[in-house]
């Protein structure tokens, strides 16, 4: 009986090997495991169809990169931030410094951003042309149209605090109620028409009742303590018109790719194995 349990164990290891394993799908020679969709389903938290879809989506993006050559490099990536930094009216360092606050794995934000330049080279090479470029006229519309989006705060009521010593303000963030020696403090009303673009998108993209990341003004490190916001105002279109023309962009950019996944899919060699 002892000897027999060993290899019942094996076999059963065996099978749920091969289970786990096997080729689900085959997308022009390339598979998909059935690992591959477990995996994509607890990640994403989605069901198996919903996650088939995504892989085969995913694959033949991958391998229309491969087909035309696409890499990108770190120079591009740099450049793709700094892009992103000029849309949101910042300085680079300064963008960059909110990214890795927000981001607790900054390469994963990096990684995002590879794959947009990916994408973005890989649509200029298949669009020849085909992919209207956003006017002027779009950017109003768009703006007129989304008002909404633009939306930020009259005033915030905040306490502002700041030291020399970035560590103290650290300590200060994660102990909210502490008093701490080195830090000073003030409460003021911002008015949302009185700030730089720089300040306005930290004010507007962190929550009542929390800090926002840790910048540097003045020579000293600061963050805020949002303590109310009132009113609602729109942010003003010049400030937003690169924001715009960026996600009218993407927006055509997506429905240029997903067109081409379906002719891709109507194209390609896809085999269900199990």
């Amino acid at each position: 009986m002892k000897k027999i349990l060993p290899i019942i164990f094996l076999l059963f290891y065996t099978l749920n090997a091969n289970t786990v394993n096997g080729i689900a799908v085959i997308v022009n020679d390339d598979p998909i495991t059935l690992y591959d969709i477990k995996e994509d389903m607890k990640k994403r938290d989605v069901d198996e169809n919903s996650s088939v879809s995504y892989l085969i989506d995913k694959l033949l993006f991958e391998q229309l990169v491969k087909e035309n050559s696409i890499s990108v490099d770190i120079f591009e990536i740099e450049d793709y931030i700094k892009n992103l930094a000029d849309s949101n009216g910042m300085d680079v360092y300064s963008f960059k410094s909110i990214i890795k606050q927000k981001y607790p794995d900054y390469s994963k934000f990096e990684e995002d951003v590879k794959d947009s330049v990916t994408r973005q080279k890989l649509i200029k090479k298949l669009v020849r042309g085909q992919l209207a470029i956003a006017t002027d006229e779009d950017l109003k519309l768009y703006y007129e149209k989304n008002i909404q989006k633009f939306q930020t705060a009259e005033y915030f009521d905040v306490t502002q605090y700041s030291s020399t010593n970035r560590e103290l303000l650290i300590e200060k963030v994660s102990n909210p109620m502490k008093v701490i020696n080195g830090i000073q403090s003030n409460s003021t009303r911002i008015s949302s028409k009185d700030i730089h673009a720089q300040l306005q998108y930290v004010l507007t993209t962190t929550d009542v009742n929390s800090f926002t990341p840790i910048f540097v003004t003045n020579n000293q490190f600061v963050t805020l303590y949002i303590i109310k916001k009132e009113g609602s105002v729109a942010l003003n279109f010049e400030a937003v018109k690169n924001k715009i023309f960026g996600e009218i962009m993407e927006q055509r950019e997506r429905v240029f790719l997903e067109n081409q996944f379906e002719k891709q899919k109507l194209k390609a060699d896809i085999k269900v194995i199990r």
